[in-house]
């Protein structure tokens, strides 16, 4: 099986990867059951890079039923070290107009349902999270953005929904009044599930309308998303070929490559030999 140390994660209306060669698809068993669909891998530009659409091909998957924990682990097990996930989001700024990128360096949790640690059973850890995208990864999106002359914003924070309702105008607006600056229904627990996993991972969000809290605007539809969808995808697939090849080969000046390494609190001859077994990909270099 290919193994690569860079996937990207496809959004609403990505759902294949352009321009790769020497293609495979794999479909890594997990204990978190099956990912949401075939993972593709195949070299771009002379980087092995891993694509898995996020929704399923033909978007079977809403954003609750996500199965992220079997995502980001059969990602890991193939070797993966840095995720860029291509995100749809509404604008909750004037500034930030439809068809804009952002990349975001904060986030705020709203959803209710989503498990968002694979230490639930067994085993305890806490990750740290105060900066919950990688600072490497979202430069370097920031900066082949940029490069692009692509209307972008640097930093911002993303508030995720539940879903698969769009907002009331009441939580638009509170959403607002807390500084957020984008919202969406994937980011966590993805990003969550990433820092456990000690994989790098930023978002470039795409932004298709404005939520509903403007006064002129329409407020958001699936029709006005899917129209607005189709002119990102192309921009987002620009940022990504331009961005692969300066992705280091080597991570070992980022904090999310040892995540877990001070973050265990569960004596080691108290994890159960099973879990030491599923969770090998992710803390067999500390549990042995």
């Amino acid at each position: 099986m290919q193994t690569a140390k860079i996937a990207v994660i496809g959004g609403s209306g990505l759902y294949e990867m352009e321009g790769l060669t020497d293609v495979q698809e794999v479909r890594p068993k997990t204990p978190f059951g099956e990912p949401s669909d075939a993972i593709t891998i195949g070299s771009l530009d002379g980087r092995q890079v891993a694509f898995l659409p996020r929704h399923g091909i033909g978007h079977r998957i809403n954003p609750t039923g996500l199965p992220a924990r079997a995502n980001i682990y059969a990602l890991k097990s193939l070797g993966v070290e840095w995720i860029i996930s291509i995100s749809a989001v509404g604008s909750l700024r004037e500034e930030i107009k439809p068809l804009d990128m952002v990349v975001p360096d904060q986030i705020i949790d709203r959803t209710r349902t989503r498990t968002h640690t694979f230490f639930d059973e067994g085993i305890v850890a806490h990750i740290g999270f105060a900066e919950p995208f990688c600072p490497v990864l979202s430069g370097l999106l920031i900066e082949t953005t940029e490069d692009l002359d692509l209307p972008m914003h640097r930093g911002g924070t993303y508030v995720v929904m539940e879903g698969p309702a769009f907002s009331t105008k009441a939580e638009s607006k509170l959403y607002r009044s807390w500084g957020c600056d984008i919202i969406g229904m994937t980011a966590l627990p993805e990003a969550k599930l990433a820092r456990e996993a000690e994989i790098c991972y930023a978002t470039l969000a795409c932004a298709t309308d404005y939520d509903v809290w403007h006064e002129t605007e329409a407020a958001v539809s699936v029709e006005m998303i899917i129209a607005n969808l189709l002119k990102n995808v192309e921009t987002s697939k620009k940022v990504i070929r331009e961005v692969i090849g300066d992705i280091p080969q080597d991570r070992s000046g980022c904090a999310c490559s040892t995540a877990l390494r001070d973050a265990f609190v569960t004596a080691p001859d108290r994890i159960p030999d099973q879990i030491k077994k599923d969770l090998a990909p992710l803390i067999g270099k500390y549990v042995k």
